[in-house]
């Protein structure tokens, strides 16, 4: 018996920040980077029967090497596949196939997931035997559409806890003046015209929609992403009522943990540890998924369900559009498409 005969999965979720939107994008350039490449070459190597890979979606459109800024345009030369939006997922789709792995992936709201937080995160799904595996089965439904329950909303999640006491970090009173004024589900754009300026300062300006700026959340919705720290200006989490980032007790129930469950460290450290975890309703529809293949039992499918709000993000669409945008000349095979 082979080492491979004895391992049923691997699962694991590489640092992410290399190829966040929010960060520099140097993919395998950046250290973390390159313990992504060690966990391809662990699967590679130990050959379990399945492994799971989940990771932020700017893993769909991060460059294999990052060329900066001010390097690109008519004086320089064109960037090159490996340069180009894709490049990194693209080459490890190829290590994976050249291994054997057929490979689906999709970009997965967590609310989908009888998770009470609009999470999107991609979860690669390979299988040994070369086949690619169908896509996590859904439990929720924005809408309540398919014969699925509605999201769950931030309400009937944290809507009891409102009578305890919380721990939590706080807004600077430059900030609260402004909270004062916002109610749930508003953001900065619901500030009188004449202060809105005032209160974004030099963001004022800057592109984007701002969206995470002053923001309360609603209570007839899903929370967004849960950050690392609730209370910092472009990513607030702020109470839908309290004049107050959201309070760890308020992270532990969006991310779906026991209200008995115990973070060690310091208050920044325990929103960190939450704040990065993968949220249990997303793991349970991993898990189930992973003992139905084990065990070959029936998966339901889901044709043409709306996992995420963008497009172009399960295998097939996204290997479609790389080609076409970038590689129509080479025509690479990313993965076996049995």
């Amino acid at each position: 018996m082979t080492i491979e005969d004895n391992i049923d999965v691997i699962a694991g979720g590489p640092p992410c920040q290399a190829f966040s939107t929010a960060g520099k994008r140097k993919a395998f350039e950046d250290e973390r980077g390159n313990v992504f490449l060690n966990f391809i070459e662990l699967i590679t190597t130990l050959k379990p029967k399945y492994a799971i890979i989940e990771n932020v979606r700017g893993l769909l459109s991060s460059p294999l090497r990052h060329r900066p800024h001010n390097q690109r345009g008519k004086d320089y030369p064109p960037l090159s596949p490996e340069e180009e939006p894709g490049g990194a997922l693209f080459h490890i789709l190829n290590q994976l196939n050249a291994a054997g792995y057929g490979v689906s992936f999709n970009l997965y709201n967590a609310a989908n997931f009888g998770t009470p937080q609009k999470r999107e995160r991609v979860i690669l799904i390979c299988s040994r035997d070369g086949s690619i595996p169908p896509h996590l089965e859904p439990t929720h439904s924005e809408d309540g559409s398919l014969g699925l329950p509605p999201w769950k909303t931030l309400e009937e999640t944290i809507g009891d806890l409102m009578k305890y006491s919380h721990r939590h970090l706080s807004f600077p009173e430059k900030r609260l003046k402004y909270y004062r004024i916002l109610k749930a589900g508003q953001n900065w754009r619901a500030l009188p015209k004449d202060i809105q300026k005032e209160a974004l300062g030099a963001s004022f300006d800057a592109g984007g929609g701002k969206t995470g700026f002053l923001r309360r959340l609603a209570w007839d919705k899903p929370a967004p992403t849960l950050v690392t720290h609730p209370a910092m200006p472009a990513t607030d989490l702020a109470h839908p009522v309290f004049d107050r980032p959201l309070s760890i007790e308020e992270y532990h129930r969006i991310q779906q943990f026991p209200d008995n469950w115990k973070i060690e460290g310091s208050l920044i450290e325990q929103y960190k540890q939450i704040g990065n975890a993968v949220p249990v309703g997303l793991g349970e529809a991993i898990g189930n998924l992973l003992m139905k293949l084990l065990n070959n039992k029936k998966i339901v499918p889901f044709k043409n369900f709306k996992y995420s709000r963008y497009k172009n993000t399960d295998e097939k669409s996204w290997k479609r559009n790389f080609e076409q945008n970038y590689l129509n000349k080479q025509k690479p095979v990313l993965f076996n498409e049995k």
